[in-house]
């Protein structure tokens, strides 16, 4: 049937028109490739800016099944959370060879290093504080999310024994790892309230065009946790790229970030936990990083972008030792 045979059934259309573009970068976990979508009629008669959204050959056991990150981006936009809006889901591989979904290609710039160039910009800040909090608000509407794994002991616990366990699969010992992971289980905290957390939430994974916010990206880690995890992450030191003095991701200071979240969510940010969910993203990056290494070093994906990520590993475990106290 391939991709246009598949748009023309879903829309109902006499004919579509798929021209392929670039294969975009700054997915190193999903493949997305740009394509230009014409539709003769109907409610989507036009010319249409689309991204093919496809899973890389090996994925990360964080990283939520294709159909489930669909469900997501369906549900942040009915949301009026500012994402790519969703058009169709398929798990039909005979269609182009693998499951995909496409949604819309939104104009913006997303690489973090280009974005923490252009100095301080409290205004994004604060409209991503907004975002957040919105992010947070989510429910369950209608059961709709109910693959998400449900918080067993806590967030902070339950992650833990997920971080060790992903250690326990690599080849070689990381005893830095380990020592913080310890150190997080002994101050975990009790939480006292479970959101719909986004789990990536951070610069280089939104994208802003002429200083405002067009879209935030990169569902597939989304699941229940802390609040304080997700505000943790964006404000991590290793999410700062090229502006480090600017502690909330890179493009202002934490007020204007925190400012914006309290004041939508009525919620007080608690800066102990604060530092406590900054240790525990920088433990989870480099387990991370050390997951994307290996799918290089295993011969199973071959990618310098992977190798280079591995390389992270230092500068992750040092900051580590640091927000431990051990530095």
């Amino acid at each position: 049937m391939g991709l246009a045979g598949f748009i023309r059934d879903v829309t109902g259309a006499e004919s579509v028109d798929v021209e392929e573009g670039l294969l975009l970068t700054g997915g190193a976990i999903q493949k997305n490739r740009a394509l230009r979508v014409t539709i003769s009629d109907g409610d989507l008669e036009g010319t249409h800016e689309m991204v093919l959204r496809c899973e890389a050959s090996s994925k990360l056991s964080e990283s939520q099944p294709l159909q489930n990150q669909f469900k997501l981006l369906k549900i942040a936009k009915k949301a009026k959370i500012t994402v790519p809006q969703p058009y169709w889901f398929c798990g039909d591989s005979s269609v182009i060879g693998e499951p995909f979904y496409l949604m819309e290609r939104i104009k913006g710039e997303s690489l973090g290093n280009r974005i923490t160039r252009n100095g301080a910009q409290p205004n994004i800040a604060a409209t991503l504080g907004k975002e957040l909090a919105k992010i947070h608000s989510i429910g369950n509407p209608g059961n709709q999310l109910n693959f998400l794994e449900s918080v067993q002991n806590s967030p902070a616990l339950d992650a833990i024994t997920k971080y060790r366990r992903y250690l326990d699969e690599l080849p070689e010992p990381h005893p830095v790892i380990e020592w913080t992971l310890r150190w997080l289980e002994l101050k975990a905290p009790s939480s006292d309230e479970i959101v719909l957390c986004h789990r990536d939430f951070r610069t280089g994974n939104y994208m802003v065009q002429s200083g405002r916010l067009t879209a935030i990206l990169d569902w597939e880690f989304s699941g229940w946790g802390d609040p304080h995890e997700d505000i943790a992450w964006f404000c991590a030191r290793c999410w700062r790229f090229s502006a480090p003095e600017l502690q909330a991701g890179g493009i202002a200071d934490r007020h204007a970030f925190y400012n914006a979240y309290e004041e939508h969510t009525g919620r007080s940010i608690d800066h102990q936990q604060i530092h406590y969910w900054e240790t525990m993203a920088h433990a989870r990056w480099a387990i991370i990083a050390l997951q994307q290494s290996m799918r290089h070093r295993s011969k199973e994906e071959p990618n310098l972008e992977f190798a280079l990520i591995g390389r992270r590993l230092a500068e992750l475990e040092y900051e580590s030792l640091k927000l431990t106290g051990v530095l």
